[in-house]
Parts: structure tokens; sequence; C-alpha cells
């Protein structure tokens, strides 16, 4: 799959999501199904984090030495921290749309190049920018689709 079609993807997944999310009450967004599930609010700000997270991976492998190493960041926290269970669902969805328009934006700068910047997983396996900007999309596809079930 190319850059043009992961980007597109993304697109579709955010309009969509955006739309759908939207209809929703905020009391579906803030049921949880139990003390150690997320609510689809708590998923909507793990998606969030992840796009914050990313779009800085994406902007630094840029200029950063390379294998870019990819450190993990504590999902579980941050949806704590960020308090997104007592956050305004409205306010949650125009910043997760806005993230992602920029990450949009900085995927359709890549080239081949760039797409080959070389990168270290968490796991230590190698990959490149390419495999991660795709991967972006499936994680955000995976958990929208919870969100939306």
């Amino acid at each position: 799959m190319g850059m043009t079609e992961t980007q597109n993807r993304l697109e579709k997944l955010v309009d969509h999501g955006f739309e759908r999310i939207a209809t929703y009450p905020e009391a579906e967004m803030s049921f949880k199904p139990s003390s150690e599930k997320w609510s689809k609010k708590e998923i909507l700000g793990h998606l969030i984090d992840s796009a914050i997270n990313n779009l800085q991976r994406f902007t630094t492998i840029q200029f950063a030495t390379k294998p870019f190493k990819i450190d993990s960041y504590g999902q579980c926290d941050l949806v704590v921290s960020n308090d997104y269970q007592n956050s305004n669902t409205s306010e949650l969805l125009e910043f997760w749309k806005a993230i992602n328009v920029r990450i949009m934006h900085v995927i359709s700068l890549q080239n081949e190049n760039t797409l080959n910047h070389k990168i270290v997983l968490t796991n230590g396996e190698s990959s490149d920018l390419k495999f991660l900007m795709q991967d972006y999309v499936d994680h955000l596809e995976h958990h929208l689709n919870q969100i939306l079930a």
C-alpha cells in the first residue's frame, strides 16, 4: 500500500469516526463495561495519545540519528492522567480530528527516501517510517471499530 492510500484511508477513518461519534450521547461515551475496561471516551483519549506520540515520532525521525529508536509510552497511565473519562467528548473529538489532519499533512510530505528512514521498534525489530505510518492507521482503525461497535 502506497502512502497516498494510507493518507486517504486515514482521512476516511477520521471523517467517518468524527461524524458517527459526534452523534453519540455523552452517557454512551462515558459507559465503562467494567472498572478494568476503557469507556468509548477513554478509547478516544487513547487514540489522541497515540496521535500525539506518533506525530512526534513521524517528525523527529526526519532529523534524528538513525536508526530511530521507538520508545513505548504508558498508555494506561496517560488515559488516567489526562482524565479522559471526565472530559467533554466534543472537545476530545475536535482535538482527535485536528491532530490527525496534521498527521495527514506530515504523511503527504514524505518521499521514498524519508519513508525508508530506519527505525527500531520497541520489541527490538528493525523497520522503517513507512511501516510505522501504516501501522499507526491500522491501530487507529482497530480502536475506532471498538468505539463504533
